[in-house]
């Protein structure tokens, strides 16, 4: 027994000297969890999506029902409101729907609502509303409309008590119609209790309690069909589940939200090419990272010495290194999404010039990173660590894993700093938006301008290392 527990504690030992393998075990989890716990929200009171910007289009200004959406809009934490844009002389002046429809065509928004002059129609009882989208990724699509759903039903009753409240004057005319609200006041405070001044004034708001349905607990007014006294327990009139099921059915009959998606319309798979890009940059990540292992079996084997003795410098090693993860990236994305291509109708063909671009310039910026890991890492075992840790951070905090609404803001500006971040926006604005080259260009500027800068980092710490000794 004695030499197991001697075996077992030169087994701790070994371990305990392995810096990767400790960091591997105990710190690479902590900072996973760390992450998945801000995205969900385990540490926030308010959990849910976060600073998703949506645009919002006043067009009925006057109209008190629509000044209300819009306030009950900027309520909804999960929002950041954008209705005015500044002009170049700093004045500024409401959006209109020609200026989002160019801000979602120019990827500086996703989503908008339009609040047209006839929200609320002359000749008919309902709203009336439209939403412009780009709907690049499917759930936080479902998020936004989930959202913007529940704060126009919750508002839906009292617009529409200003609808009825609206026609009836139209018909009856102003004294008619303040008589038939005092006597429907009057009516129901004697009837349920209640100040009766009060009770007229919500009437003439359009606050008619549509909002405020609640199950019936009172035996009186049970169903005369449930059960008698000993049986099964009586059914209520309503539930709160059943209340706000119907309520919400009847509410979306007469609520027309229309849906307008200004960019993809024409994309023949879009839920495959809406993830296949952050597959293949976290995939070409994990490959051109795991190569830098590659320096030390090199010098562990004397290859280097070899090469060096020969008229080979150090910077030939370097960039040859460089240029070698570039064409194995390139190789590996071109298969990856030719793969998505047969497999899920991906339209690759017919944009693979703007594609090949994008790929090059996603894999310049993955080899910098992967020389970069072998420049600050003293072995191959913590190459692997670093590589690992990075790359997953990078994948989840650039929107890889799940929509970067879901984050926090300061998680959604980190992940903006992220080749993951930028690699997607380019796949994206090829396969997703259709966009020309000229329209591309400063994606690939941003990602050679990672490439480049990375690199010189990496140059500069490896020449002074003994790596090449």
């Amino acid at each position: 027994m004695s030499t197991i527990l001697t075996l077992i504690r030169k087994d701790i030992a070994i371990f305990l000297r392995n810096r990767t393998a400790v960091s591997l075990t105990f710190i690479v989890p902590i900072v996973m969890i760390t992450v998945f716990g801000y995205v969900f929200g385990l540490n926030r009171k308010d959990r849910g999506p976060a600073d998703i910007s949506l645009a919002v289009v006043n067009q009925a200004p006057d109209n008190p029902a629509a000044r209300k959406l819009v306030e009950a809009l900027k309520a909804e934490k999960s929002f950041r409101i954008i209705s005015d844009r500044t002009n170049p002389d700093g004045t500024t002046r409401p959006l209109t729907e020609t200026d989002v429809r160019q801000r979602i065509l120019n990827r500086e928004l996703r989503f908008a609502l339009v609040i047209p002059p006839d929200v609320i129609p002359a000749d008919s009882i309902g709203l009336h509303l439209k939403i412009l989208s780009d709907p690049r990724n499917e759930i936080e699509t479902q998020m936004v409309s989930g959202l913007l759903q529940k704060t126009v039903f919750s508002n839906v009753p009292e617009l529409l008590g200003q609808s009825l409240q609206a026609r009836a004057r139209s018909f009856l005319g102003g004294g008619r119609l303040d008589q038939f609200n005092r006597t429907m006041a009057s009516t129901i405070a004697s009837t349920f209790g209640g100040n009766p001044d009060v009770i007229q004034r919500r009437i003439e708001s359009g606050d008619f309690g549509f909002s405020q349905l609640q199950p019936v607990t009172d035996p009186k007014l049970r169903r005369l069909d449930a059960p008698a006294a000993g049986g099964a327990a009586a059914t209520p009139v309503s539930t709160p589940t059943a209340a706000t099921s119907r309520t919400q059915d009847f509410f979306s009959r007469i609520v027309n939200i229309e849906n307008v998606q200004l960019v993809g319309k024409e994309v023949k798979s879009p839920d495959a090419t809406r993830v296949v890009g952050g597959w293949a940059i976290m995939f070409l990540l994990f490959a051109v990272s795991g190569s830098s292992a590659a320096y030390f079996d090199e010098k562990n084997a004397g290859i280097f010495q070899r090469l060096l003795s020969s008229p080979v410098s150090r910077g030939q090693l370097l960039w040859s290194r460089f240029l070698y993860a570039i064409l194995l990236g390139l190789v590996q994305l071109t298969v990856l999404f030719f793969a998505g291509s047969l497999m899920y109708g991906i339209d690759v063909l017919g944009h693979l010039g703007n594609l090949i671009v994008i790929c090059t310039a996603s894999a310049a910026a993955c080899a910098s990173f992967g020389m970069l890991i072998a420049a600050f890492s003293p072995n191959a075992q913590a190459a692997s660590g670093l590589a690992t840790l990075f790359v997953m951070l990078m994948s989840s905090t650039g929107g890889a894993w799940w929509p970067m609404s879901l984050m926090p803001e300061f998680m959604q500006k980190i992940g903006k700093c992220t080749l993951v971040y930028w690699s997607m926006e380019g796949f994206a604005q090829v396969l997703w938006a259709g966009n020309s080259f000229l329209q591309i260009m400063p994606t690939v500027g941003i990602l050679f301008a990672i490439a480049v800068g990375v690199m010189t980092i990496s140059v500069w710490r490896l020449n002074q290392r003994q790596i090449f000794g």
